[in-house]
Formats: C-alpha cells, sequence, structure tokens
C-alpha cells in the first residue's frame, strides 16, 4: 500500500503539472459529490485517476471527490484520493496545491479481530494504514506509514513557538460564511497578524504540510463545529456553498492526518477530540470534520481556547 499510494500520488502529479495557471482548465463541468464545483483540471485527473488504477491496480477500491466510492468485486483494500487539493491555487498557478493519496482496509473490525465475533464495519480514519502527499509544483513527497512514521520527507521541523502573537498559521474560507468565520477566529487572527502571520492558502494538506516542515505553526478549520453548535449556521453555510455545505471531508485530510501524526503534530477536532473515530468513504456534511493542527500541545490549548470563546462570541 506504501508504494501504490505513493506512485498514484506521483503519476497524478505529472498529469496536473502542464495545466497550472492554466486558464482553459477553469471551465466548470459539473458538480462534486460533495457539492463542491468541479472544474475542467479535476474532471481530467479523475479520468487519469481511473484509467491508472484499472490497469495498476484493479482490485483496489477507491474514493475521490467525484467519483465516490468505486469498489472492484473483491476488493479488501481502499485509495482515499484527492487528485488535486487546492483546485483553486493550481488553477492560479499558485504553490500551494497537492495530490492527497491514503490506504485503508476496505472493511474493518471482523478482520482486525477475528476471534471477537464483531460484525465487519466501515474504516475510519483510525484505520488509515498509509499516506502521500506530493507538492504538484515542486514535487516534494510527503509519505508516511502509521507506526513507522514519515519514512519520506524533507526534514521534519515542528516548530517551538508556543506563542499567540508569534504565531504564524493558516484557515481556509471557501464555502464557509466569511462574517461567521472571521467572529470565531477574530482575536487569533487579531493577535498574531503583526507579531506573526495569517494565512488562507486554499488547500489543506499544503497547510498541513506547512506545520511538518516548519514553516507554520499551526492549521485551524472549524466549520463543522460551527455547524453543529450555532443554530441557523448549516443554512448559513449552504446559502455561501450554493446549496452545500463546504468543509473538510475525509479525502481532504486523510493523508494529512496520519502525516501530521506520523510526524509528531498535535492533531484534533476544533472541540480537541481525536479524529480518529471519523468515518472514512463519505463526503456530504455528516461526514466532515473540523481540525486543528499544531505544532506543540501548548500552542494547540491555547489555539482550541479561543475557538471556544469565537463560538461564544458567535452564539451571542
Amino acid at each position: 500500500m506504501r508504494s501504490l499510494v505513493r506512485d498514484l500520488a506521483l503519476a497524478l502529479r505529472e498529469q496536473v503539472l502542464p495545466s497550472l495557471g492554466s486558464h482553459a482548465a477553469r471551465a466548470h463541468e459539473a458538480q462534486a459529490a460533495g457539492g463542491d464545483v468541479t472544474f475542467a483540471i479535476d474532471e481530467g485527473a479523475e479520468q487519469f485517476m481511473e484509467e491508472w488504477l484499472a490497469e495498476r491496480a484493479p482490485d483496489v477500491a477507491f474514493f475521490s471527490e467525484d467519483r465516490g466510492l468505486v469498489t472492484p468485486p473483491g476488493a479488501e483494500a481502499v485509495l482515499i484520493v484527492d487528485p488535486i487539493d487546492g483546485t483553486r491555487p493550481a488553477l492560479a498557478g499558485l504553490e500551494s496545491c497537492c495530490v492527497s493519496v491514503a490506504a485503508a482496509p476496505l472493511l474493518c473490525g471482523e478482520q482486525a479481530a477475528p476471534a471477537s465475533g464483531e460484525s465487519p464495519r466501515e474504516p475510519t480514519m483510525a484505520d488509515v494504514s498509509a499516506a502521500c502527499v506530493v507538492e504538484i509544483p515542486s514535487g516534494t513527497v510527503y509519505l508516511a506509514e502509521r507506526g513507522a512514521g514519515v519514512v519520506e520527507s524533507p526534514p521534519i521541523v515542528l516548530s517551538e513557538n508556543e506563542r499567540l502573537d508569534r504565531m504564524f498559521w493558516t484557515y481556509g474560507f471557501r464555502g464557509r460564511p466569511a462574517r461567521a468565520l472571521t467572529e470565531v477566529l477574530a482575536e487569533l487572527i487579531d493577535v498574531s497578524s503583526v507579531g506573526g502571520g495569517t494565512f488562507d492558502l486554499g488547500s489543506a494538506a499544503f497547510d498541513s504540510m506547512c506545520v511538518v516542515n516548519g514553516k507554520l505553526d499551526a492549521y485551524v478549520e472549524p466549520g463543522p463545529r460551527m455547524v453543529a453548535d450555532v443554530p441557523g449556521m448549516r443554512e448559513e453555510f449552504e446559502r455561501v456553498g450554493g446549496g452545500a455545505v463546504l468543509n473538510n471531508t475525509p479525502y481532504d485530510l486523510a493523508a494529512s492526518v496520519l502525516i501530521l501524526e506520523e510526524a509528531g503534530a498535535v492533531v484534533s477536532d476544533a472541540y480537541g477530540e481525536p479524529l480518529g473515530p471519523n468515518r472514512l468513504l463519505g463526503s456530504g456534511a455528516d461526514f466532515q470534520m473540523s481540525v486543528v493542527a499544531s505544532a506543540n500541545r501548548a500552542l494547540h490549548g491555547s489555539i482550541l481556547r479561543e475557538i471556544d470563546a469565537g463560538i461564544s462570541r458567535l452564539l451571542g
């Protein structure tokens, strides 16, 4: 699986690279299963992925942004693929776009504990066994295997900064109601915008790898908690998302979370709870998850406290 996720990620990178910055690739092809726009560059990558897997791994299932779950007969493993995480930066020719590929068993439980008599279940984030993120412009590879660490990457440099006023960090506004999201993040933005730096880079995978390589101290995405905690907020997300709730899904995070965890970063949802129990094979609002990824535990705790305060302000 480790070799397969790496090979597929690098093949997708070669497919997408010539289209970076292309205005023709911005054409709207359709709407993805999760509700986001499928651009021409996305459709080309998805078609390439299908053909590549049919030739190289015909007995492996896959779940992707635009195709959903595709399961060949007898498949025992599934790949969770985002062929372009950061489509909009890719279309603008910016560096913050990646290929994200993760692997997991297709069914869990009975295989993991055959003597227990437990019924098979769908995989969760905790079942991801191997993951690869490749930065499309540079070709930089991040490859991890659960329990074995990050086995290929640039040097891992987790920031030692514990101060919010010195924090360099990132978040995302795509598909989120800007006024509400800004209210939740307002104090974090204000306290860090002069002594540190705040960025919307447009790719959860790129954001996460910037925590791994030390460029950033944290990546913060509270959207699903806002939807869950604040009355009327789901309707606001649907208004901005053209009828869909557009937050991070498993295909956005499956590879990145394993790499972050194996690198030693601190990862949770916006409540501080682990992401492991979240279901892996879906993209709708019920599968989406908030995320806070931080370089160290002290900074993580401070961020979570500010999110709590921001949600309280939004409720008020």
